[in-house]
């Protein structure tokens, strides 16, 4: 058995793509505080879209995790999608209308990079148990850690773009991110090969889906035919955030 952590592995194993997410323009535009605020506001859309998938597929981790340590990890980072992450991000999101930001269509429902992230989610929690939700949802967590630090020294200040880095680049969310590996590592323990291989397929893909969700993000890609729904088609009201 290899004394390299399987976090570590996994992450290794898809080096390329995850040094893929640290060269993004949008991210690095970010740092620079010259993303476009038309980009930002798409993705903040979006992600308002993205995260309650997000906090249901944790939701079935916990629900199927088999002792309450495992419920426990669940919870927490559901708790804080639903108490702090959509809330931090409807906050950043009037600002950036506040600032100017066009209306140009990342409310229009799902665009289909955030379709495809979403769905690989929800169909991963309907399929797996607790060990494979992990594989799936810690590349999320991890990465948006991972390159607000990297990101944090050098940052520009800017009235939105530097709290964002700020939040996830904070003592705080790398504690989040150090209990959910600590959590995977434990589900983890003694898994053989081919279990192995099946949560790397897992980690890869999700990375794969991140750096997705970044050049939707960039490019404003919705599809052709997107149109904005009334709150009441969308049922997601509370959701998306429209200028007053």
């Amino acid at each position: 058995m290899s004394a390299i952590p399987l976090t570590d592995r996994l992450r290794s194993n898809c080096a390329a793509e995850w040094e893929a997410l640290h060269d993004h323009p949008f991210v690095r535009e970010l740092a620079a505080g010259t993303l476009p605020l038309d980009a930002f506001r798409f993705y903040l859309e979006q992600n308002l879209q993205y995260l309650p998938e997000y906090a249901r597929a944790m939701a079935v981790g916990a629900s199927r995790a088999e002792d309450l340590a495992t419920m426990r990890i669940f919870a927490a980072e559901l708790a804080n999608i639903v108490d702090n992450e959509i809330p931090q991000n409807k906050t950043l999101l009037h600002r950036a209308i506040e600032l100017g930001a066009g209306e140009l269509g990342g409310a229009e429902g799902m665009a289909p990079a955030t379709v495809a992230y979403t769905s690989f989610l929800v169909g991963t929690a309907a399929r797996g148990g607790p060990l494979e939700i992990m594989a799936a949802i810690v590349p999320c967590t991890w990465s948006y850690g991972d390159i607000a630090s990297r990101l944090r020294p050098g940052v520009r200040e800017h009235p939105i773009y530097a709290e964002w880095i700020g939040f996830f680049g904070s003592p705080g969310y790398q504690q989040i991110i150090e209990a959910m590996r600590h959590a995977f590592e434990q589900l983890a323990a003694g898994v053989d090969e081919r279990v192995e291989e099946r949560l790397q397929w897992l980690f890869t893909t999700a990375v794969r889906l991140e750096c997705g969700f970044w050049d939707m993000a960039y490019a404003q890609e919705h599809w052709p035919d997107a149109r904005a729904p009334s709150p009441a088609e969308s049922g997601e009201a509370d959701l998306v955030v429209r200028p007053e």
